[in-house]
């Protein structure tokens, strides 16, 4: 800029400076605004050829002392805002990279979970662990089919259509079909199945105007135990490991003294469990499928 200083102070005009500049730089010559405006400058007195520094805050600058301090500020408070680190570190708000990809972080909902367990509870979460831990290395080879599993579920009187029976093939671009809510009719059973890897034992559906008590439960397991024999030659003799919910049936005294009579083993059940019931993951869902 110190050429357009020297043509100034020669006595030229902003429109000969430009044309000398056009001449010698060409294609890489400012405009006429541009050299106009420095003519303005350059009478109010300022003859400074640099960039005068812009106002406001500096731009984010990556460096390993500003990607520590953001780093400190997250530890401290995981739900600070993006402007909020900005703010206190006095630099631009584009501080979205250094979050992402320096420190591969990002800002996640809180996922949504059915029970906040106490202590006395994960302390039982973690015995019934080891109960059944213990149980698979007595005997790892023959663990999995000593289990028989049991759960509960309600059947309507209707044929409702699954998602995987409303998949239609369609063009790209064309609408999806819709599929109406269909209304559950006024019929219903409850369903008590008890199975074990290699299929179902016992299919129970409770008799209208009756509720499943600790006797009525009772009276199910000496069947189970009767089509164990059966059915599944041996397992009786090797033993069972019976496995249910904690529904108040399943947990009354009565229960529990059928069990110890039928030398069926019940490893407890974790309270609010987050495991995934496999009657509920495997079986239900292709039995309603059909």
């Amino acid at each position: 800029m110190s050429c357009q200083v020297f043509f100034f102070l020669q006595g030229n005009a902003p429109k000969e400076i430009h044309a000398i500049l056009t001449e010698t730089l060409e294609e890489n010559a400012p405009s006429h605004a541009t050299v106009k405006n420095w003519v303005v400058q350059f009478k109010r007195g300022d003859f400074s050829t640099c960039d005068a520094p812009l106002p406001g805050r500096p731009k984010t600058v990556t460096t390993p002392e500003i990607i520590d301090q953001i780093h400190e500020l997250i530890w401290d408070d995981r739900r600070i805002s993006a402007k909020s680190i900005a703010e206190q570190l006095g630099i631009s708000c584009e501080i979205g990279p250094i979050i992402h990809e320096d420190l591969d972080m990002q800002k996640l909902y809180a996922k949504w979970v059915p029970k906040c367990l106490n202590a006395d509870q994960k302390r039982q979460c973690c015995q019934s662990s080891e109960q059944l831990l213990e149980f698979f290395r007595r005997d790892p080879n023959d663990f999995l089919t000593r289990l028989v599993t049991m759960d509960e579920t309600w059947l309507y009187h209707y044929d409702p259509e699954t998602k995987q029976h409303s998949m239609e093939w369609r063009h790209s671009g064309s609408p999806r079909p819709k599929k109406f809510r269909v209304q559950k009719s006024a019929g219903n059973v409850l369903a008590s199945i008890f199975w074990d890897q290699d299929g179902i034992l016992l299919i129970d559906y409770l008799p209208k105007g009756q509720t499943i008590n600790a006797e009525y439960y009772s009276f199910l397991l000496v069947q189970v135990k009767d089509i164990l024999k059966e059915k599944r030659r041996g397992k009786v003799t090797k033993g069972v490991l019976f496995l249910h919910d904690n529904a108040p049936a399943h947990r009354a005294l009565a229960t529990l003294k059928k069990l110890a009579y039928l030398g069926f083993p019940c490893p407890d059940r974790p309270p609010y469990s987050p495991d995934l019931a496999p009657s509920d993951y495997h079986l239900f869902p292709r039995m309603k499928n059909n």
